[in-house]
């Protein structure tokens, strides 16, 4: 389980057929085997700790599901250990378990902050709302609005600096992970409709 809250960019050192490997020397300060670190909202496991470098293996399904397959040897990615007892819950509560893969459609810059953008993937508008959480790329985030199958989020200066949302480009590729309460309760309704 994690908040969304991006601890730190770590950088991409290998990517193989079946595993990546990240720098990252805060996520890795106290990383042992077994432990869940999210890489760009996807939840991997360590298998191998070495200085400031972590290996997680990666799964088929990860694969399909996800665009870390995509991901190459100096790419910047946004890192969150898995949070504890004692963790604040500076965001909401993510899965690490990614629904799709959305593109930005556009970035409108302000003053203060910048609004993006994304279309999601067929299928996930429905556990999207307004000022509703949604996990971007592991980043928790408020929806400021929704539109068919478009979704804008307003990102503050910080976001924009600490977390790779700030360097994607229109067309590029995000995760998507919705609010994991939506999906139960759409599937507890389905249930109590069919037993009628």
């Amino acid at each position: 389980m994690f908040t969304g809250i991006v601890e730190e960019l770590g950088e991409v050192v290998k990517a193989g057929e079946a595993f990546l490997a990240v720098r990252g020397p805060l996520v890795t300060s106290d990383a042992g085997l077994g432990d869940s670190i999210s890489v760009n909202g996807v939840c991997l496991t360590v298998v191998q700790v070495d200085g400031d470098v972590f290996t997680a293996d990666v799964m088929a399904e990860t694969y399909r599901r996800t665009a870390i397959g995509d991901l190459r040897e100096g790419d910047r990615v946004n890192l969150e250990r898995a949070a504890t007892l004692t963790t604040r819950l500076g965001g909401h509560l993510v899965q690490g378990h990614v629904d799709g893969v959305a593109h930005i459609v556009k970035r409108t810059p302000a003053a203060e902050w910048e609004e993006v953008t994304f279309r999601l993937p067929a299928g996930l508008a429905k556990y999207v709302v307004e000022k509703g959480s949604i996990t971007v790329d592991g980043t928790s985030l408020t929806v400021a609005h929704i539109d068919g199958d478009e979704f804008t989020v307003g990102l503050i200066p910080t976001t924009l600096d600490a977390t790779t949302l700030g360097r994607k480009q229109v067309g590029d590729p995000v995760h998507i992970e919705t609010d994991v309460v939506a999906k139960h309760v759409e599937k507890l309704l389905e249930s109590a409709g069919g037993n009628r």
